[in-house]
């Protein structure tokens, strides 16, 4: 596992490197939102979702630093979701990632209008030049991000968690509003690729499919540890959704039959990869490591 840390953290490295250089080449150290922005984006994640990306470009041999501009622009989206998910009027958490939210360290306004430029943000590096694709991919990838992040993918996800709070929620529909929630994205990161490919809408949306599985495993996996794992290495206090009657499958189910479900989402989402052949090796390794993480 210590080949796959190492090649998780070149890629969290040389994401950072690119929206640190984009953030001086764009001369926007005057706006007052830039720090607030920089401290929600660089709080240490570990950039998982860019990893997904380009460990799914390695099966058809994507160039690498259009991967890593690609996967910016999903960090951008992530890390503005974050934000807002911590804002009182949602979440209300104080800590991310060990660090104060973003709403703490300066104020509730500072972290919605900042959120907000980093979802911008997104957009205007996916139009930027240093993305070297043509128009018509471009216009794909914008569009894919704009639907998996709106109004049917991760805001819809948000407000049916904060729906369904305190309530008796059935499985199918916990695991349409995680997919929502968490999924969405981890699916852009793989159809990214087949946009990028310039494949068909069939092995598109076969793509998207794995990696809107790929959130629903990320996401289980997030509340088991909330569940049972230990605040110093998640980075903020645990046991908050059964405080707070998060809809979740652990809630539900139980903590062995969510690990339980969770292996077999696992196995599913394997066999689809498997498919692709040696190329893949990393991208089963960036799954088999979702159910091994404390963090």
């Amino acid at each position: 596992m210590s080949s796959f840390y190492k090649k998780l953290n070149t890629t969290a490295k040389d994401t950072d490197k690119y929206l640190k250089n984009f953030f001086l080449n764009k001369n926007k150290n005057s706006s007052n939102l830039i720090k607030p922005m920089k401290y929600g984006l660089f709080s240490g994640g570990k950039r998982f979702r860019s990893a997904i990306l380009v460990n799914t470009g390695k099966i058809f041999k994507i160039d690498y630093k259009k991967l890593i501009i690609v996967g910016a622009a999903i960090e951008c989206i992530h890390a503005y979701s974050l934000m807002h998910d911590d804002l009182p009027a949602m979440d209300n958490d104080d800590l991310r990632r060990g660090k104060l939210s973003v709403h703490k360290k300066f104020n509730e306004f500072t972290a919605l209008l900042s959120g907000n430029a980093l979802l911008t943000l997104a957009f205007e590096i996916l139009s930027s030049s240093d993305l070297k694709l043509n128009k018509k991919s471009k216009n794909e990838l914008i569009k894919a991000l704009s639907v998996c992040s709106g109004i049917f993918g991760l805001a819809e996800g948000q407000y049916l968690d904060l729906t369904f709070e305190k309530k008796k929620i059935s499985q199918k529909k916990i695991i349409d509003m995680q997919k929502k929630k968490t999924g969405e994205l981890f699916g852009f990161c793989c159809e990214s690729v087949a946009i990028i490919a310039g494949k068909n809408i069939k092995i598109r949306k076969k793509l998207k499919d794995i990696g809107i599985n790929i959130g629903l495993l990320f996401q289980i996996t997030d509340d088991m540890l909330d569940y049972k794992g230990n605040s110093s290495s998640v980075g903020k206090p645990t046991k908050m959704d059964l405080k707070k009657g998060k809809a979740t499958l652990v809630n539900l189910l139980g903590y062995e039959k969510a690990l339980f479900f969770a292996n077999k989402t696992k196995n599913q989402i394997n066999k689809k990869i498997k498919k692709y052949g040696f190329k893949s090796k990393d991208l089963l390794q960036s799954v088999n490591f979702l159910l091994s993480r404390d963090f």
